[in-house]
């Protein structure tokens, strides 16, 4: 099937097209100068290098608000390089496992043509739940990063610490926090505009329903 950008179907980078929806388009990343040390839980400095990636995870974030979804984005990388990218489309699918982290860890595996990938970062704008932090335990990844934390959901410390329970035989890093201020602002102002459209939709509804019970004296 030929690449397409309708209805959040394009390709990502690798020598094949895949078309799970709510794949982002996703190019190599490269650079002359060897990447910057990354941060860790004993060092959670924030680098550069983290906030460029994050940045790729708001963009494809965007795609999901233009889908109608809640935005949230994710990007899988290996060294300096962006192997997949997702974004949040459960509705759109009918799919409740249709997270951000779940689309960019399925299509960097099919890339991989392995489940596990060992040595990969996730970057993602929100804090992942626990049915993601169980998939990204699953497939080995090295660290995560997330951008505004999840009061709700979140299984990075926010509710529960998945990655924290010593009797997991894989512990993946996590950094919390990178353009929290961002990622969290774009979560806000799609919640407000939902709201907004709710409360116009039913004032439009009451308003038809005055106007069938009372309608205006014919001329």
């Amino acid at each position: 099937m030929p690449p397409v950008t309708a209805g959040g179907v394009v390709t990502i980078v690798g020598d094949f097209a895949n078309s799970e929806p709510g794949v982002a388009a996703a190019a190599p990343i490269s650079s002359s100068n060897p990447p910057e040390p990354l941060a860790t839980a004993a060092n959670p400095t924030v680098s550069d290098r983290d906030r460029r990636f994050m940045a790729l995870a708001q963009t494809a974030a965007e795609e999901a608000r233009a889908a109608g979804e809640v935005p949230v984005g994710a990007v899988l990388v290996r060294g300096d390089e962006v192997i997949a990218k997702g974004f949040n489309h459960p509705i759109g699918a009918h799919d409740p496992s249709a997270h951000a982290e779940m689309v960019a860890l399925r299509a960097a595996a099919q890339i991989a043509q392995n489940y596990r990938l060992p040595g990969c970062e996730l970057y993602v704008t929100l804090e992942p739940c626990l049915m993601c932090a169980g998939a990204i335990m699953h497939a080995r990844i090295a660290r995560v990063v997330f951008g505004a934390r999840d009061p709700k959901t979140g299984a990075c410390g926010s509710v529960v610490d998945a990655f924290a329970n010593p009797q997991l035989n894989h512990h993946t890093a996590v950094i919390g926090g990178v353009l929290e201020s961002e990622c969290g602002a774009a979560l806000k102002s799609f919640f407000a505009e939902r709201r907004r459209a709710s409360r116009e939709a039913r004032a439009a509804a009451r308003a038809a329903v005055v106007a069938q019970k009372d309608p205006p004296d014919a001329p």
